[in-house]
């Protein structure tokens, strides 16, 4: 542990010059004690660091000198894959070793590439988390993470979407992040013993995780990526597997193509009121109820014409609001 903090405290000078103590410990994350000590480890190891005193003082490498500690690890490595998502390594247990590889990475660049790599770093932020929403919490998401990285199977209690919990052996193929929500792709064991076909689970309602310790072999020809956008297009379709006609004013195009999602907003592409003000638009839904939420915010500009029961139920929906606010 602390030959990795005295590595990473030789990097901070050698990247950024002369650092004082305060800063050096908000960096490592200990206190400006400690951050002495291990100054004194490096002298002590011919290691040229020199203490400049007074008020703008700090600790600078005398000479030119560079580290050639510079290689990275296999979970360094590792860590930089993620490095354009903030929170993910964190989330992963590969916060400190990101740390680290930046670091090292930094260290080994040319004066010019070095400068050039800190100025996208601080002038470029990627935040993968939709508006009004937090990361949710995954407290199975490290060792979930440690399983698919030693392709060991594990045995999970998996909490569905109406609430049901259910028990299940899976080998954990890969896991994805999607606007701040975790998912891991398993091949499910059937009761029988055999490999079943590839699920997609939400990490965050795996409420219990055990590391079976077994190794498995992905199935041949597995492409996360690719099995990752197969399943996403499927989901998205299969929730819309309702087909409603409206017709929308010119106002009301405008709003269901701002609010609603896209494969609803498709079918209005093209479309363009006629000479009464109205058109007559065919849009796929997830469900009549979800639709008469959905239709209500667009008020006067969208009539229902078919399926009946929506038609009936947006206006029921209607009709109380009016009633709610009726003097």
């Amino acid at each position: 542990m602390r030959a990795g903090r005295l590595l990473s405290l030789l990097l901070l000078l050698q990247n950024r010059g002369r650092m004082t103590a305060a800063r050096l410990a908000e960096e490592l994350e200990v206190s400006e004690r400690t951050v002495y000590r291990d100054v004194e480890a490096l002298a002590a190891a011919g290691v040229p660091v020199y203490a400049d005193r007074g008020s703008g003082g700090g600790y600078r490498l005398l000479g030119g000198y560079r580290t050639r500690l510079t290689g990275l690890t296999g979970g360094e490595a590792e860590s930089l894959f993620l490095s354009g998502v903030p929170g993910a390594a964190d989330e992963l247990g590969l916060g400190a070793e990101m740390a680290v590889a930046r670091l090292k990475l930094l260290a080994a660049l040319p004066e010019g590439l070095r400068e050039r790599a800190e100025r996208v770093r601080s002038r470029f932020h990627l935040d993968a988390t939709g508006w009004w929403r937090s990361r949710e919490d995954a407290p199975h998401l490290a060792p979930l993470a440690a399983a698919v990285w030693e392709r060991h199977t594990v045995a999970i209690a998996y909490r569905r979407g109406d609430g049901t919990e259910v028990r299940r052996t899976v080998d954990p193929l890969g896991l994805v992040l999607k606007a701040g929500t975790w998912y891991v792709l398993g091949r499910v064991h059937p009761a029988g013993g055999s490999r079943g076909g590839v699920r997609t689970f939400r990490v965050a309602r795996i409420g219990a995780l055990t590391d079976l310790g077994t190794e498995f072999t992905p199935p041949e020809g597995f492409d996360l990526a690719e099995r990752w956008r197969a399943w996403s297009a499927e989901f998205e379709a299969s929730r819309h597997s309702l087909r409603t006609r409206v017709r929308l004013t010119a106002r009301g195009l405008e709003l269901v193509r701002a609010l609603a999602s896209p494969i609803t907003a498709a079918g209005t592409e093209g479309r363009e009121p006629g000479a009464d003000g109205w058109c007559e638009v065919e849009l796929a839904v997830e469900s009549v109820r979800h639709a008469t939420v959905e239709f209500a915010g667009y008020g006067p500009d969208i009539e229902v014409l078919d399926p009946p029961e929506l038609r009936a139920a947006l206006a029921a929906y209607l009709r109380a609001a009016a009633d709610r606010y009726a003097p």
